[in-house]
């Protein structure tokens, strides 16, 4: 349940900061003044909900570093660390995008890439992953990150983020319209009642969680496509699954919610709606039909 918690956890604190201080200076009144006005309304909910998509995305490198220590190789100080760099340069400019930064964490086996943009993103794999796979299985994983990267999922995923948070804002705020109207039975609208506020604030969180599944699901549907990405890299699809098959026997390290959806793995357990990848046995099988 970790793995949307960052990029989903940025997206409602600013929806709800925005939220607040937007009630405060009265545009919410403005937007009922005269009964429910959709059109600003929707107006509204877009720029609301895709502000928050949008700083989630470019802050998502710096908040990736902060929060699970990744250092920047930025002179390797090792053998395997100049392995890293010079595979990720090799995979990079067979994927046609410049040079990620690449970094190194502390933590179980694990690896994700991020950033705003293709040409300046980040790479990063945990201590746990380099020492449980072998040369092959690694650059499997790092050819599926790069694949994401290429892909432009960041971007993507920002937008389904940003569609998502709009309806969560604009839902939210017609049921608080009409639920404020049936308690306080006023219909000349000089105002918001307390059923309004509330119902707008629950509403936002009960209909967040359900813009989360939407966002997982399309998640799981991106992976199969990084996989076939790494596979092309690769220019065969045996080392992904040979990396996927090893990725099945370890406990995955936990990423922060801003990152679970751009790792190599997550376990899904009874949360599976919530979960950005899918079966590796489902992914494996993608990848043979490949052949």
């Amino acid at each position: 349940m970790k793995r949307i918690f960052l990029f989903v956890l940025t997206n409602i604190a600013v929806i709800a900061v925005m939220s607040v201080v937007l009630s405060l200076l009265g545009v919410d009144r403005f937007l009922t003044q005269s009964g429910l006005n959709l059109p600003m309304l929707l107006v509204f909910s877009l720029v609301v909900g895709f502000t928050g998509s949008i700083i989630s995305l470019l802050i998502s490198k710096p908040m990736a570093k902060w929060s699970t220590g990744a250092r920047v190789i930025d002179a390797p100080s090792s053998s395997t660390e100049l392995w890293l760099v010079d595979t990720v340069r090799k995979l990079s400019e067979r994927a046609g995008i410049a040079m990620p930064e690449v970094a190194v964490y502390e933590g179980d086996a694990n690896a994700f890439a991020t950033g705003a943009f293709k040409n300046s993103a980040l790479v990063a794999v945990s201590t746990g992953l380099l020492q449980s796979m072998n040369k092959e299985e690694v650059e499997a994983v790092l050819a599926h990150e790069v694949a994401h990267v290429a892909n432009g999922d960041m971007v993507t995923m920002t937008l389904v983020q940003g569609v998502v948070n709009t309806f969560v804002v604009f839902l939210s705020r017609v049921a608080g319209y009409f639920i404020d109207r049936a308690i306080s039975r006023n219909n000349n609208s000089e105002g918001h009642g307390i059923g309004y506020m509330v119902t707008v604030m629950v509403c936002q969180v009960v209909f967040g969680i359900a813009a989360s599944i939407i966002v997982a699901w399309f998640s799981r549907h991106r992976e199969f496509r990084a996989d076939a990405g790494a596979a092309k890299l690769l220019g065969t699809p045996q080392p992904m699954m040979n990396a996927l098959a090893r990725l099945g026997g370890i406990e995955p390290t936990a990423l922060p919610e801003n990152l679970k959806a751009f790792g190599i793995n997550d376990r899904a357990g009874f949360m599976a709606l919530f979960s950005s990848h899918p079966p590796i046995e489902d992914r494996i099988a993608a990848l043979r039909n490949i052949r």
